[in-house]
């Protein structure tokens, strides 16, 4: 996270190029481009690092049907 804030702030503060932060932090400009847009949308927050887990899984059974099964 911290590596993402310091590589957008010496892009939209500090006037350094996408190219020159994506060599410096050895990632591709894409890469550079993409935190840009997700500091831009949703500010520091969107630099934590999340769960690749999905929030709700396709295949759960209800909580109720759960708890019939298990009677």
């Amino acid at each position: 996270m911290e590596q993402r804030y310091d590589a957008v702030t010496m892009v939209m503060r500090d006037g350094f190029s996408v190219t020159e932060i994506a060599v410096k932090f050895n990632v591709t400009r894409q890469t550079v481009y993409r935190w840009l847009a997700k500091y831009e949308e949703e500010g520091l927050e969107a630099h934590a690092e999340h769960s690749p887990r999905p929030a709700v899984s396709p295949n759960q059974m209800l909580d109720v049907v759960e708890a019939r099964v298990l009677e």
